[in-house]
């Protein structure tokens, strides 16, 4: 049994906003006093099909609930999928067929239980409950909220005053989503910084329906690669959870010493005394902070994957990086060379070094592509169709290419 304060300390790990404490506190109490697990809600939308360590924040604070004895409810919004979050949009936001939202909910819910206890984890559909709602009860939901309140939200803020297109059905998304809770009876509703408005908009609505209003905790945005922007699939500056261990691996020893702690705290599950104690040895010159970021890397890596296979990829950066080698299992490609030449882009994708030629392009352009050692930097290149060639994208992928 942990105590009160033993649960606060960490449910505020790496958090940004607790709205409030003091109504935190007092759910915990009555937890304890009655037996009764808090209902802990998160809410993803299927808008993708693979998760990075960016969403993962989310995640990792769920688990940090269910390792304190809380019931988790992982939300996938199948129906609000179907809308379209606008968060952060600078235009109206494409929504999903029926179709992706199925497939990309199913990607999600195997990929979440490399973290979550899936015998702990109640997984629910927004469908469930909002397909049953009528017409008469969404006018009811929309009248709760005035267009002038809507429009303190940053991004409706911004497209407002520039004249941006703002579709009236991107208005009942908070809407919405605060009703989830409604109907979840949600405890705590966790969620990013860039959703607050949203996640007050349930603490709002379970007023309006006589419920105790919901505890809001936000998680920071995590940083990429770069250091610099929100880690992001369309930057390229991810480190996705299904990519290979060596990928991650490699991935996490790319990132700055000050980035790494971040890191630590919203991604690892050392405690806060460990990762202090790493900090301050690591400042004082008894550890290396190569040595601490490996230890990062090799942990990550196996929460993936396992302990087998993160010492595998460590071992395979060494041998490649540190010893300047080539990696045992370089994959071959047989290509026909029907014309003379190929266009690198292209080339890239059919060896499966990339996911297209947009992302070859891009890749070229990051100067991250080489043929036989030597950096491409242009993204029309045409490759001879002749021979044998090793590629090679980023510090990691690499394709010995045949062509017939």
């Amino acid at each position: 049994m942990h105590t009160i304060d033993e649960q606060i300390a960490l449910i505020e790990r790496g958090a940004t906003d607790l709205i409030s404490r003091e109504d935190l506190v007092k759910k915990l109490q009555k937890a304890q006093e009655t037996g009764r697990p808090l209902k802990i809600k998160a809410g993803f939308d299927p808008t993708a099909p693979d998760l990075h360590l960016g969403h993962t924040v989310l995640i990792q604070k769920l688990k940090h609930f269910q390792d304190l004895g809380h019931e988790v409810l992982f939300l996938i919004g199948d129906f609000t999928g179907m809308i379209g979050d606008p968060t952060g949009k600078s235009e109206t936001r494409k929504a999903l067929t029926q179709e992706d939202v199925a497939k990309n909910a199913e990607s999600y819910k195997e990929q979440i239980f490399k973290i979550l206890d899936p015998k702990k984890t109640k997984v629910v559909f927004n469908s469930t409950w909002l397909t049953k709602l009528t017409s008469y009860d969404f006018i009811k939901l929309a009248s709760q909220l005035t267009v002038a309140r809507m429009l303190e939200r940053d991004d409706f803020k911004k497209r407002f005053e520039g004249q941006m297109p703002i579709s009236i059905h991107e208005f009942l998304y908070p809407l919405i989503q605060g009703y989830d809770s409604v109907a979840m009876e949600a405890d705590v509703e966790i969620g990013g910084t860039d959703q607050r408005f949203n996640l007050l908009m349930g603490r709002e609505l379970q007023r309006t329906y006589g419920q105790a209003p919901q505890v809001v905790l936000t998680m920071p945005l995590l940083e990429g690669l770069d250091g610099v922007n929100k880690m992001s699939k369309s930057l390229g500056n991810y480190i996705g959870i299904t990519d290979t261990p060596e990928d991650i691996y490699g991935k996490v020893l790319s990132i700055s010493d000050e980035l790494m702690f971040r890191y630590y705290e919203l991604l690892s599950d050392l405690s806060i005394d460990e990762i202090a104690s790493l900090k301050t040895a690591m400042e004082a010159g008894e550890i290396h902070p190569k040595k601490v970021k490996q230890k990062l890397a090799r942990e990550l890596t196996a929460k993936y994957y396992d302990e087998e296979l993160a010492g595998k990829a460590e071992e395979s950066f060494d041998r490649v990086f540190q010893k300047h080698g080539l990696p045992d299992d370089i994959p071959e490609k047989v290509i026909s060379g029907d014309e003379d030449t190929i266009w690198l882009p292209r080339l890239l994708a059919d060896a499966g070094l990339v996911k297209g030629t947009g992302d070859g392009r891009r890749m070229i352009k990051q100067n991250a592509v080489s043929i036989d050692g030597e950096k491409i930097d242009d993204d029309n290149y045409q490759v001879s169709a002749a021979g044998e060639l090793l590629l090679k994208v980023g510090k990691r992928r690499f394709c010995k290419v045949i062509f017939t």
